[in-house]
């Protein structure tokens, strides 16, 4: 959550500061600012509202110097307003830091600012710091350990970026527990959230570990350990990623973009060695016991994998959500956790790879950032290749890494005796031309998506359901929904239904159903059943089904119908279409779909 960008080159950086802001702004929004130093003073604007917004009101992309940091927010600490927004000063006007993360004992630290007769501006904790370090200043007459001396007072997780007209030709950036990357330019250097902050001037990235900072210039960079100041060696690494992907290319939203992306994204994964995947099964099988971990979307794909487990390998694997695993995870020497993150930096996932590291467990990542923390963390990881992704709302990046989940599946599977090598073939051929199948079905289908929004348009309250694998599809196209829409979305097994649930359903409370093909015979006829509960309590009934299905096709009120696929691919199909139908949902009620409020990218704090 929240967005760096700090620069520093030969001449005026503001224009590429302000770019390079307005590229992280996924990671948040409700407010921004921007500090430089220009003719040996600090001048610094700042407001609420997204990048531009505040563009309007301050004039930001007006202001010159060849130092500079900025900062878009997710607010954690204050409300949101003009003197929470990022960066903050020192009380003396000679620092100005922007910071993620939390500093978790500011409020002590607080108090004792405030006795001392600093006067705070903000409620934030970042205010806490750049005090800190003004103070610290007054003792050491440098910059550099004064930084480190103010540091050393604060605990918690956290990246900064601090410049100062006592310095004005250099950046400082610090890194422990959020993410923090440096990027390398002709005569221009970066310190960034992530490497969308500087893609187009830069594909050169060097990703810098817990307990270092940096000291860049527009010419030189070092990288030093913070305990001791000692240089750290590193080198560069060359990003993959080109700034078009990143961009919307003709789309009128990013979620549709990347909604689109995804037969080339699938096709990326089945690009992955197969040995790759080997290697992660290989684990699967010398582990004492194997946990799938992720939060949010990523929990759902977990379920997706846990259930292509069970039905292509008859090996069960417990899913457990990021954030509970300390709670309930019970890891020993040589059990296997396997972490799936889209941005590897989210906060409950590391926590939770780090627990099982801490009771010396193997573990693994499926993530689509290189030299992310969590792939850093792990004994194996797997870069799934899905491209950047804009839009908060996840979407091609959690289909990558259900096809992941389903290749390991059949490779364990085959391994294991579990599924013959015919049917290991049948199901290859079916993933690998699933992308055209798709791209034919996004072309063709998304109008009827569309005239399917226009009908659910007057509802406020949604069940989404399904059975077997179809019940974690469910889950992560609720999810999409009320992300997107704001709606009150409730996902779940349709078998739950008679066990409470059905005393909500009324003519006011819609449903939609994930109606496997009718050649799943017995999965069929349960979600069936629970349509005709729903329908016989005059509940609306909204359904996504297969060329084909006459039975569905009677009972539904309202339903798109599917080209026939194999029934290995018909789950991926219809999350998809939901995704789809989410996007046009929102549309119509004026959302802010590629920025939904309240949310953020990459939830990097606890």
């Amino acid at each position: 959550m929240c967005g760096i960008s700090a620069v520093v080159g030969q001449k005026n950086i503001v224009p590429i500061l302000f770019e390079s802001i307005k590229n992280l702004e996924y990671r948040g929004y409700d407010s921004c600012g921007m500090a430089v130093i220009h003719e040996g003073k600090l001048a610094w604007r700042k407001n609420t509202g997204g990048v531009d917004e505040v563009n309007k009101k301050e004039h930001l992309t007006g202001m010159q110097g060849r130092t500079g940091i900025a900062h878009t927010r997710w607010a954690t600490h204050g409300r949101v307003d003009a003197l929470n927004a990022h960066p903050h000063l020192s009380s003396d006007g000679l620092f100005a830091i922007v910071h993620n993360g939390i500093f978790n004992n500011y409020q002590a630290l607080r108090q004792e600012l405030e006795a001392k007769g600093i006067v705070f501006l903000s409620q934030t904790d970042t205010e806490v710091l750049a005090h800190l370090i003004g103070l610290a200043f007054q003792e050491f007459g440098q910059v550099e350990p004064a930084l480190l001396a103010a540091l050393e007072r604060v605990e918690g997780t956290y990246a900064v970026a601090l410049t100062t007209p006592l310095e004005p030709e250099r950046l400082y950036a610090v890194r422990k527990g959020s993410p923090l990357v440096l990027g390398f330019g002709e005569g221009i250097q970066f310190a960034a959230s992530d490497v969308n902050a500087f893609l187009p001037y830069t594909r050169s990235a060097l990703f810098m570990d817990d307990g270092e900072y940096a000291v860049l210039t527009h010419d030189s960079w070092q990288v030093r350990r913070m305990a001791d100041s000692t240089p750290v060696e590193k080198s560069p690494v060359h990003i993959e990623w080109d700034a078009e992907t990143s961009r919307k290319g003709g789309y009128s939203h990013y979620m549709l973009k990347e909604i689109f992306d995804q037969p080339l994204t699938i096709t990326n994964a089945m690009n992955i060695p197969r040995q790759e995947i080997i290697s992660l099964v290989e684990m699967i099988r010398q582990a004492g016991t194997t946990y799938l971990v992720g939060v949010g979307t990523t929990y759902y794909v977990a379920m997706v994998g846990q259930y292509l487990c069970s039905q292509l390998a008859g090996r069960y694997i417990p899913v457990v959500s990021s954030d509970e695993f300390y709670e309930l995870g019970v890891v020993a020497p040589g059990d296997l956790v396997i972490a799936l993150s889209q941005s590897g930096e989210t906060y409950d996932t590391r926590m939770a790879v780090q627990f099982a590291k801490d009771r010396k467990a193997h573990t693994a990542c499926i993530v689509n950032v290189m030299g992310s923390t969590l792939s850093r963390m792990v004994d194996q990881v797997i870069m799934q290749g899905s491209g950047p992704e804009i839009c908060v709302v996840s979407t091609k990046a959690a289909i990558a890494q259900m096809v992941i989940l389903m290749r390991a599946a059949m490779e364990l599977g085959l391994s294991e005796g579990h599924l013959t090598e015919e049917s290991y073939r049948d199901i290859h051929k079916a993933l690998g031309e699933f992308p055209q199948v798709l791209q034919k079905t996004l072309n063709e289908l998304s109008g009827f998506v569309r005239n399917l929004a226009e009908k659910a348009e007057d509802y406020q309250n949604w069940l989404f359901m399904g059975r077997g694998i179809y019940y974690p599809i469910a889950m992560e196209a609720a999810l999409k929904m009320k992300e997107v829409t704001y709606l009150h979305v409730e996902g779940l097994p349709a078998g739950f239904l008679k066990h409470g649930t059905l005393a909500m359903v009324d003519s006011r409370m819609a449903s939609l159903f994930f109606i496997p093909p009718p050649e799943s015979r017995e999965l069929h006829k349960q979600t069936l059943a629970a349509l005709e509960e729903v329908k016989a309590r005059s509940g609306p009934v909204f359904g996504l089904m297969f060329q084909g299905d006459t039975q569905s096709a009677q009972v539904l009120d309202h339903y798109v119908e599917l080209p026939q696929v194999p029934a290995a691919m018909a789950p991926f199909m219809e999350l998809v279409v939901a995704q789809v139908f989410s996007y046009f949902s929102a549309l119509r009620l004026g959302r802010s779909i590629d920025k939904p409020r309240n949310l953020a990218k990459s939830v990097t704090v606890g």
